[in-house]
């Protein structure tokens, strides 16, 4: 991801807005970040016009919207990211990385039940 100019955490933010404009309290649930480490994660990505925060309909509430600028980026990551994955499917062999996949979504899953006070 490195030579896309973006960390890992900043592509998969653009990806959610890439998809649709969300508010930052959902967007912050989707990636699993609390509020504000979001906002602080959003600044520098605001800040090289690759999305906007604007007020929602409800004051309180900040809207995140990828630009066109954000849009070009997040092209351009994607194709380090397929590489990535690629590299990473002919090192391990592609049974191996889909397992390694299902492995870790159980486990994000067993921890946002325990966040959530649902138990393990």
């Amino acid at each position: 991801m490195s030579a896309s100019g973006l960390k890992t955490t900043q592509f998969s933010v653009l990806v959610h807005v890439h998809v649709q404009a969300l508010p930052m309290m959902q967007l912050a649930s989707l990636l699993g970040a609390e509020r504000t480490t979001l906002t602080r994660n959003l600044k520098p990505l605001a800040d090289a016009g690759w999305l906007t925060v604007t007020p929602g309909d409800d004051p309180r509430q900040r809207i995140v919207t990828i630009t066109e600028a954000g849009r070009d980026k997040v092209r351009h990551a994607r194709r380090a990211w397929r590489a990535a994955q690629d590299e990473m499917a002919s090192l391990m062999g592609a049974d191996a990385l889909l397992a390694l996949h299902g492995d870790l979504a159980l486990a994000q899953s067993k921890l946002d039940s325990l966040e959530n006070g649902d138990g393990a």
